[in-house]
Formats: structure tokens, C-alpha cells, sequence
């Protein structure tokens, strides 16, 4: 059966009127959806019951709730949510003094094979539909006390681009949920021609994985590096304003010994010049199977002190989650989806 829950304001116009209900029923429905966060059609009241009939033959909200919960020392929250394909994908659930953020997932598994990431280990199952995407942010206990919401978790989101630029719509329309882009940040390794649709069709923040300054030890890491050179993506960042109300920002993982000297901090600040941006750094999570050296505190605070010296402004992202395998790279449902 189709689901409503992720369907713009213009697809469920055109569905009413396939169903020859009045125009003005898609409104409706999306104030239901987006507003109000029904979970079932019996609970639109205001759509007369003779229609409410009729769209439960073809139709069902589609929320689903989380199958599993995983709560860490750090007050840090895992759920496993099944999917629309009947596979699974973990969100991320941040709180913090004055913040409240939600790590979602586009796809179930990644494409991208990533060395150090345990998504991109775990092989692509499937694609994410936009109701897929959304019920993650509905169909958390915190749903209503979000502030943020990141789209860095299981996948690549440009690879999804279709389905997350509906949510995006979904997101920040005055008929949806009415936030601020600027509540929303979109990750991704730099797929360009998903990047591209990306900066032009939308106003949410953008993060980029960068990881290394250097192609080829770039590339040994991130093989997307070879078809899409972060000299490129830059390129084209470079092509968008990024010193009004949208914001950029570069996510960096410190490997000890391989680059978090000051070498690549140097070779960094020149790739970065003239971009307005902020550069996170990231504490390498160790990935089963994958030998890789996690850097020294002392490493980080430096690399950061450097950057912040040519005028980068560099923070030390906290590590969250992490003994819940929810922190950057770790997440992964191949257990899940090998049993299907």
C-alpha cells in the first residue's frame, strides 16, 4: 500500500483530484501529516468520513516505530527504525545544553565504500523514500523538542537526491513542518552533480567529508575522490555565497601519523582560502576489520590552533555515542540485513 508520509504539497494535490476529492482536501492532508503528525487517516477529522474511507483503500500515513533503542552514558540515543523495503537504518538522537539534534539516514547502507566507515563496510541495501527519511524525525520520543537536524547518518545523501530534496521541501515549506533551512545541514564526500541540484534547489547547510587536502591519499580512503577531486567540488562551492545566512563547513577526520600534522594543516588552509567556512575536527571511531591509527589529543588541539591562526574558524567536535557505536562512522545495520 502507498504511503502519504513523505508526498509534497503538489503530489498530494494531484492525488485528491485523481481520487476526485476537492482541492482543497490536499491541504488538508498535509496539515495532518506535517502539523499535526497523525499516525493513522481515521484521525483526520476534518476530512468527511466518506473520503476518509476512500483513501485508506489505497493509502496509509506509513509511520513506523522504532524497533530498537540504545542509550549511552552520554545521554547520546540510537534507534533502529525498519524501512518502506523492509530493511533497517539507525538515527541519532544529540542532546546538549541548547541543542537538540537528530542524525538521519538517506539510505539504508552506502555506496561509497569509505575505508573507515562502517556504513560504507556494510554495502548498499536500498534507497530511502522521503516518508522513509521523515519518519525518523516523527517517530522519535524528542520529535518536538528538535532543534537540528543533521543528514549525516547511514548513506550518501546527493546519492538519494531526489527523496531528500522532497523532505528538504517538506522541512522548510510554510505547508510542512515551516523550519529554517538554516535548522538543517546536509553532509556529503562531494558527489558534484547531486551537489550542484543541491545548492541550487535548496538553502540548507552544506558539509563536506574532506579527510585529507591531498588527491591521492585522498582517494586511497575515498574512492568517490577519483571520479569527483575535492578540487572540483571546491570549485564549485566556490561558485555559491556562502557569507550570509548559509553556511559551510568541512568535516575532518584525524588518523594519527597520516594526517594530523602540520603539513596537512598547512596544505588544508591554502585548499580552504578564500571560502567563508568552519572546519570540524573528528576523532577517528575504530572500525572493526580496519587498521588505522587514532590521533593524539595534543595532534588536535594543534592542527585546530593552526587553522585557527590563518583565520579557519576550527572546533573539536565532542565524540558522542560512541560505546553505542553511534558516533561518525559507526553506524550500521549489515547484521539486520544480512538475516533478511
Amino acid at each position: 500500500m502507498e504511503t502519504l508520509l513523505g508526498k509534497t504539497l503538489d503530489e498530494l494535490t494531484g492525488l485528491v483530484k485523481d481520487l476526485g476529492m476537492p482541492g482543497f482536501t490536499a491541504k488538508q492532508l498535509a496539515g495532518w501529516l506535517y502539523k499535526k503528525k497523525v499516525s493513522s487517516i481515521e484521525e483526520m477529522s476534518n476530512i468527511s468520513l466518506a473520503h476518509r474511507q476512500q483513501l485508506k483503500e489505497k493509502y496509509a500515513v506509513g509511520r513506523k516505530a522504532y524497533s530498537q533503542k540504545q542509550v549511552s552514558v552520554d545521554g547520546t540515543v540510537k534507534y533502529l527504525f525498519p524501512t518502506s523495503n523492509d530493511r533497517f537504518i539507525e538515527s541519532v538522537y544529540i542532546p546538549e545544553e541548547d541543542r537538540a539534534t537528530l542524525c538521519v539516514s538517506s539510505q539504508v547502507g552506502c555506496k561509497m565504500n569509505c575505508l573507515f566507515c562502517m556504513t560504507g563496510k556494510q554495502g548498499f541495501s536500498g534507497q530511502l523514500t522521503a516518508g522513509d527519511m521523515l519518519n525518523q524525525i516523527l517517530s522519535i520520543p524528542e520529535s518536538d523538542t528538535l532543534t537540528n537536524v543533521v543528514f549525516m547518518g547511514m548513506g550518501e545523501p546527493m546519492d538519494n537526491l531526489d527523496q531528500l530534496l522532497k523532505v528538504l521541501e517538506i522541512l522548510t515549506s510554510a505547508y510542512g513542518f515551516a523550519w529554517s533551512p538554516k535548522r538543517i545541514t546536509v553532509s556529503t564526500i562531494g558527489l558534484i552533480p547531486g551537489l550542484k541540484r543541491f545548492l541550487d534547489e535548496s538553502s540548507a547547510h552544506l558539509a563536506i567529508s574532506l579527510h585529507s587536502p591531498y588527491h591521492t591519499e585522498r582517494q586511497s580512503w575515498m574512492p568517490a575522490e577519483k571520479a569527483y577531486p575535492l578540487t572540483e567540488v571546491l570549485d564549485l562551492i566556490r561558485q555559491y555565497d556562502f557569507t550570509h545566512q548559509r553556511r559551510v563547513s568541512f568535516e575532518y577526520i584525524l588518523f594519527g601519523g597520516l594526517n594530523d600534522d602540520l603539513k596537512h594543516a598547512v596544505a588544508l588552509s591554502k585548499l580552504l582560502k578564500g571560502i567563508p567556512c568552519r572546519v570540524n575536527l573528528i576523532k577517528y571511531h575504530p572500525v572493526p576489520g580496519i587498521e588505522l591509527p587514532a590521533t593524539r589529543p595534543e595532534a588536535m588541539t594543534g592542527f585546530r590552533d593552526y587553522l585557527n591562526t590563518k583565520g579557519i574558524i576550527c572546533t573539536i567536535r565532542a565524540s558522542r555515542g560512541e560505546d553505542i557505536l553511534a558516533a561518525c562512522g559507526m553506524l550500521s545495520t549489515k547484521a539486520k540485513t544480512d538475516i533478511q
